[in-house]
């Protein structure tokens, strides 16, 4: 990987970029154009939103002033609980599209793995990219025995799943399925929503290679064949956090910050969440 633009082919041949834009938690308005404006003039061509962060009005207005054509963007959205199931979801896909001012998306994902529900809405993301409306379907915060069980009846296999993903939990079991079953992994709040900045054995590596515990985590990502979507709001960290293509961790140092995982989690449980 050398560029912020180099992508990794899906399980379906469509190709996505290594390195992401995310912008859970970003205002809709002023702050996330901004912000998707600023993360498209550092590079970035993959931007991921979800129907439940409530901007996806402000990122279509973002990508309409970047300026950039919509077939070098690749646009991520998800569908939330309270709308899966089968006409739920088709229904819920359509207002996405609306506000995201879109005439196909790039990548839809099941946002929770919702118990008695994820089947029928994974029949209707395979509807939708039948009917090519989606490059590509996956699924977010699905463990081993969910996709277990959604590959059971699946005509098609999830290409993507998003999972939360850095160094305090490396969910090793899970990347190991997944890449036996060529699904990609993505990391959401690959920097532990900035719990990790301050820990010495990354600040040891940073320190030696000129860089930021941050920068470091997101090149142990790409360096361990995971896709990565860190977020910001500040122009500073958006652009250093592309700043990933002129160093390269040693082996040793990989084993290292894989040794710090201790499966702990900053997001919910995916199997114990009521939302």
């Amino acid at each position: 990987m050398k560029h912020v633009q180099d992508t990794t082919t899906l399980n379906n041949g469509v190709k996505m970029p290594w390195l992401g834009f995310g912008v859970f938690k970003v205002k809709d308005g002023d702050e996330v154009v901004s912000a998707v404006k600023t993360a498209i003039e550092a590079g970035y061509r993959s931007i991921d939103t979800a129907k439940v962060y409530n901007n996806e009005s402000g990122v279509a207005q973002g990508i309409r002033e970047s300026g950039i054509a919509r077939e070098d963007l690749f646009i991520t959205t998800k569908v939330w609980n309270s709308d899966q199931g089968y006409e739920s979801t088709l229904a819920a896909f359509e207002e996405s599209m609306q506000r995201l001012e879109l005439e196909y998306l790039d990548l839809y994902l099941i946002h929770w793995p919702v118990k008695g529900k994820y089947k029928d809405t994974w029949r209707a993301l395979e509807k939708l990219y039948k009917e090519g409306r989606v490059r590509a379907i996956g699924v977010s915060n699905f463990q081993t025995h969910h996709l277990e069980d959604l590959l059971m009846d699946a005509t098609i296999k999830p290409a993507v799943n998003q999972v939360e993903l850095h160094p305090l939990l490396t969910q090793k079991e899970l990347r190991d399925y997944c890449s036996t079953h060529e699904i990609q992994i993505e990391a959401w709040s690959p920097l532990g929503q900035g719990n990790l900045m301050e820990h010495p054995l990354l600040q040891d590596i940073a320190a030696k290679y000129g860089k930021k515990p941050a920068q470091v985590i997101l090149r142990w990502d790409l360096q361990n064949g995971i896709v990565t979507i860190p977020k910001s709001v500040t122009p500073e960290r958006i652009h250093a956090n592309t700043e990933l293509y002129d160093f390269e961790l040693i082996a040793e140092e990989i084993e290292q910050i894989n040794g710090l995982n201790e499966n702990k989690r900053f997001g919910s449980d995916p199997d114990n969440f009521n939302f």
